[in-house]
């Protein structure tokens, strides 16, 4: 059988020029010679305690319903009766297979090699299309299926499959070959679909018979790649059945490993095959303006998502398609037909960095920071973030270590990053209501003559002085942008006549909200008031580590430069009950004739800033926790000038 088989491989695709030369007689099952088809009956023989008895198939579950099966007997021929299921499945999948491939070779394969015969189109294409599909149709029709058929009719003495699977798996390498050569297969049956009126034809006359079940010569040339995971998933289920003594056990397992190594090949042939149809459906989605039909293409994740604007943090519906290489940001489009989505922004992979922020309006929401465009986007609920943060995260691994370009992260200071890739990547924007003044000029922001204005190189919000500039920008084709100042020296390597070499010494008030908030024992909004009169302040407060025992009064969480600062040292600490003029989650600092009415916007809050408050008062150092408003703080402090939003 070996040198037989060994022929198979070496003779011709076709099998109608060498079947005469691999014909074999069937064998006659014994005992059954004298028994009509419909009077065969299917029997299992057991061994129990050195004494055989003879199961009939076909009348066990009657049986076992019954009751006349019991105890540990029928636990044993309930195994066997799988066992024979499992067997005979492989069996009648078998026979639908070889169906299959008599329809590729004796069908598609040979009129199409008949026509180009007759000069209508290259013989070369058809071999290219069809492969080995004649070796694969001989081996299964004239060795597999026949061995099967024989064993199955004589599985009442030999109730066993793993010899067979055992001695023929090693010729099922041969659909490495197959498997190979089918991504180039199915271009070139697209190809020549489209480029030879005759070769369609056939292809259409042929799908169009009863015979082809309506399917394509795609569909049909598929199975191939699916038979062989096939294989492993049967001959895995038989293993569970079949007891560990078994003397099939043995015989079993190495027709698995074998069958194993070619159902690896065929998965990936499918997966491949199934991303190039989803890329397929993402091209006519897009209306075939993105060209991302490319075998090195590989969809990670998709789906809605909603946008935060840069300017007012209000929402818009988006769509993201997250591939191994880039990232679609999408609008979409109201359409039952035809393109549903419009690309906004192509984004690639490389240089990206995916960050999880927190904003208290608009939960579950993350940055993701490219070198043409930073968004920050509001997942569903809380998992959803975690899952697209995660997406992002294992696909810009993955794309690093491919490239070779892989560095372990590290907390890089946010001024030398900014400074060193200025102008090469977009940066963050910093949203206007984060800030009450000029981030450069410190000027308090006034909606009528002082309004807010963004640098496109920094991402800082600034007045119309300090951002009265224009640099070419990397990032944005070298076009012309609106900078600030300090970005328009460091972009054109000027010098500032106007600033003095050495920097001037900064005031007490002079140190950024996110820079102390990112390294302070408590930070949070507040509402403050230093009369009952008045009404009350929302401020951003902060006690840092630098300065243990003064607390920092902000208008915003991106302010350049504090309000005011209050010591604590020597302060009474008045915890407010619920009154008329007071909330419940209210306290006060008192000393001499000052007071200062702060209001929490929780009871543990309000605990929480009297838990340090109370040290501070009396000069002992806070113990480090949790900022009220960590995550925002965090999410201002690192990566301040990352990339623009729309």
């Amino acid at each position: 059988r070996h040198a037989i088989c060994h022929l198979i491989l070496s003779l011709p695709a076709s099998p109608k020029l060498h079947q005469s030369a691999l014909s074999r007689p069937r064998r006659t099952p014994a005992g059954t010679s004298g028994l009509a088809g419909g009077q065969k009956r299917s029997k299992v023989t057991l061994g129990l305690e050195s004494k055989r008895r003879t199961l009939n198939i076909s009348r066990l579950p009657q049986r076992a319903a019954a009751g006349e099966i019991t105890g540990c007997f029928q636990q044993e021929q309930i195994k066997e009766l799988k066992l024979y299921k499992i067997a005979s499945e492989l069996l009648q999948t078998e026979r639908a297979y070889v169906t299959r491939l008599h329809l590729l070779d004796q069908v598609f394969c040979a009129r199409l090699t008949e026509e180009a015969g007759k000069g209508m189109f290259p013989v070369e294409v058809v071999k290219g299309i069809f492969s080995n599909v004649g070796s694969i149709y001989t081996f299964h029709s004239q060795f597999l299926l026949p061995d099967l058929e024989t064993r199955m009719s004589q599985w009442a003495s030999t109730p066993r499959i793993g010899d067979i699977l055992a001695q023929l798996a090693p010729f099922l390498r041969m659909y490495a070959e197959y498997v190979k050569n089918f991504d180039s297969a199915m271009d070139l049956l697209k190809q020549w679909t489209e480029r030879s009126a005759q070769f369609n034809t056939i292809i259409q006359d042929i799908q169009s018979q009863e015979v082809c079940g309506n399917l394509t010569l795609q569909h049909h040339m598929l199975e191939p790649v699916q038979r062989v995971p096939r294989y492993e998933m049967l001959l895995k289920d038989y293993l569970k059945k079949l007891p560990e003594d078994d003397p099939d056990c043995s015989q079993a397992k190495k027709s698995l490993n074998i069958i194993s190594m070619a159902a690896t090949h065929s998965n990936m042939a499918i997966r491949k095959m199934e991303n190039l149809k989803k890329l397929m459906e993402i091209y006519e989605m897009l209306g075939g303006e993105e060209d991302i039909v490319n075998p090195s293409n590989e969809l990670i994740k998709e789906g809605q998502i909603l946008k935060l604007a840069a300017r007012n943090t209000s929402s818009m519906e988006r769509y993201l398609f997250l591939f191994n290489n880039m990232l679609l940001y999408c609008v979409p489009k109201f359409s039952l037909v035809g393109q549903r989505f419009t690309v906004r922004t192509r984004v690639g992979i490389e240089g990206m960095k995916v960050l999880e922020t927190s904003n208290e309006d608009y939960p579950h929401t993350f940055q993701v920071s490219g070198k043409e465009r930073t968004l920050e986007l509001q997942a569903s609920s809380e998992q959803d973030k975690e899952d697209w943060i995660k997406a992002f995260q294992e696909t810009i691994e993955i794309f690093q270590q491919k490239n070779e370009t892989f560095k372990s992260a590290s907390k890089e200071v946010a001024d030398e990053v900014s400074v060193k890739e200025l102008g090469k990547r977009a940066p963050r924007w910093i949203r206007d209501n984060e800030v009450t003044m000029c981030m450069k000029c410190k000027e308090p922001f006034n909606p009528l003559t002082r309004r807010r204005h963004h640098c496109r190189a920094c991402g800082y919000v600034v007045c119309y002085k300090c951002s009265d500039y224009k640099a070419s920008l990397r990032y944005d084709g070298n076009k012309l942008n609106k900078v600030c100042k300090d970005c328009y020296f460091i972009l054109t390597g000027r010098a500032d006549a106007e600033e003095p070499v050495s920097g001037k010494k900064r005031g007490i008030l002079e140190i950024e909200a996110a820079q102390v908030s990112g390294n302070s024992f408590l930070c949070g909004f507040l509402q403050y008031s230093t009369d009952r009169t008045k009404p009350c302040q929302r401020v951003w407060c902060v006690i840092p580590q630098h300065d243990a025992l003064v607390l920092y009064l902000y208008g915003a969480p991106q302010d350049v430069k504090a309000q005011c600062t209050i010591p604590l040292l020597g302060y009474q600490v008045e915890d407010v009950q619920q009154s008329v003029d007071h909330p419940p989650t209210s306290f006060r600092l008192c000393q001499s004739k000052s007071v200062h009415c702060f209001t929490a916007d929780t009871e543990e809050v309000k605990l929480r800033w009297l838990k340090v408050i109370h040290k501070a008062v009396i000069g002992e150092m806070p113990e480090c926790q949790t900022p009220v408003d960590d995550d925002l703080a965090n999410g201002f402090s690192q990566e301040k000038s990352q990339c623009p939003v729309d």
